[in-house]
């Protein structure tokens, strides 16, 4: 049975930092295109990274880069959102989710993944 399990979130200040894992069963993560999906109240669910299978290339939403950084631990099977400075414009719920499909070379839009986990809350807030 394939299963993603988002944990790490929380409550941070303005500034601080939170890293969230991804931990997949049922599956081996190498083999899939693996992305870090935000929502918040009212908005659409938005790509934030991905990382891709094979070279492992990551990539980043704009309004993120240069202050989160995706990374994989094959051994552990999971993969990891490292967030740093975070501002209140990141609060929102933040899943992971796999893509089957060919090596990705972007996040790409919530509905070409397969798989999602249940999701886990960021709060930024003073």
């Amino acid at each position: 049975q394939v299963q993603l399990v988002e944990s790490g979130g929380g409550l941070v200040q303005p500034g601080g930092s939170l890293r969230l894992s991804c931990a997949a069963s049922g599956f081996t993560l190498d083999y899939y295109n693996i992305g870090w999906f935000r929502q918040a109240p009212g908005k659409e669910r938005e790509g934030v990274s991905c990382i891709s299978k094979r070279d492992s290339s990551t990539y980043y939403a704009g309004s993120v880069k240069g202050r989160f950084t995706i990374s994989r631990d094959n051994a552990k099977n999971t993969v990891y959102l490292q967030m740093n400075n975070l501002k209140p414009e990141d609060a929102a719920v933040y899943y992971c989710a796999a893509d089957v499909g060919p090596r990705r070379f972007g996040v790409g839009y919530f509905y070409e993944y397969e798989y999602w986990g249940q999701g886990t809350q960021v709060t930024v807030s003073s």
